[in-house]
């Protein structure tokens, strides 16, 4: 597994340079089987990111740019009238695949948005009063623009919420940047190699969540969300959506080191991802110049650590 793990490293590190972290904490999402909200200006490589993973782990991928005019059958679906058979056929809308990018989630209306909630919480989709399951594994990697950039719009919290993490690429260093000028990525994207198949992604899901937590960390767990809850920094804390998924990051951060239990440190790996998006700093928190990820720190130096 330790080699899987390294050799899907290597192969997505030819193409996105110095972002390693990013790599391993996407990866970790989809392994905890959650969906992914990546959050930056344009032009840093989110979506190349999401093309790189997609064919690494053998995906079957669709890319749908959100525009203001998309609408929510091109995503789900949609029944036409067949003249031939005299019948109302099924077409199947953009999410019906493995990985399905939707890029800069935030320019499209509230409206297309919502029509995601089903697909992402369930993995599946309801036309016509007809339920249809997606294809497993599912994983919705949405890229947005910081909020204000221009045709933007803020998503509803109940979406947000949805998402396991939020990732930020960032600028490359120096030397990366360098590198990326030098090489080709475009040449370099058709030639990774597939590393895992479908079968196997769903067998890391499923020993990713067989991976112990001792009592104490799901104690410890709930009390830093709680925690969240009992100050003045925010104006709602961590949902017990929030908590489930920092539990399924520990883990399959635990499981890709071939560890077979959960630390605190795992927990503490992942806390950030999992909560910015969904914490929003109070009048009084942005008057003093506070930050989510300052609050998030302070909160967990002030929260006492599990003995395990």
């Amino acid at each position: 597994m330790r080699d899987d793990i390294k050799k899907i490293m290597s192969e997505a590190g030819r193409v996105i340079k110095g972002k390693d972290e990013v790599i391993e904490k996407l990866l970790a999402a989809i392994i905890a089987g959650g969906h992914i909200l990546l959050e930056d200006i344009p032009g840093v490589g989110k979506t190349t990111l999401a093309l790189t993973v997609s064919k690494i782990l053998s995906l079957d991928y669709t890319r749908m740019q959100f525009t203001p005019d998309v609408l929510p059958s091109d995503l789900l679906g949609f029944s036409m009238f067949n003249n031939q058979t005299r019948e109302f056929e099924f077409r199947p809308g953009a999410v019906f695949c493995n990985l399905f990018l939707a890029d800069e989630i935030n320019r499209t209306s509230p409206k297309t948005q919502s029509a995601l909630l089903e697909v992402m919480e369930e993995s599946k989709v309801t036309v016509d009063g007809v339920t249809r399951r997606l294809p497993d594994p599912f994983v919705v990697i949405a890229t947005q623009n910081p909020f204000g950039s221009s045709g933007t719009q803020k998503l509803p919290e109940s979406q947000l919420d949805r998402f396991m993490i939020r990732l930020s690429m960032g600028y490359p260093d120096h030397e990366n940047a360098v590198g990326i000028l030098k090489g080709n990525v475009g040449l370099v994207l058709e030639d990774l190699a597939p590393v895992l198949s479908g079968d196997q992604v769903r067998e890391m899901r499923k020993k990713s969540s067989e991976v112990f937590v001792h009592d104490n960390l799901f104690d410890y767990l709930v009390t830093l969300t709680e925690n969240t809850r009992k100050n003045d920094y925010f104006i709602t804390g961590l949902s017990p959506r929030a908590s489930l998924s920092l539990l399924k990051m520990a883990k399959a951060t635990a499981y890709m080191e071939g560890a077979e239990f959960v630390l605190p440190e795992h927990i503490l790996h992942n806390l950030h991802e999992v909560s910015v998006h969904r914490l929003n700093l109070s009048p009084r928190a942005k008057a003093s110049g506070m930050t989510v990820d300052k609050a998030l720190d302070e909160i967990a130096a002030s929260t006492p650590l599990p003995k395990v």
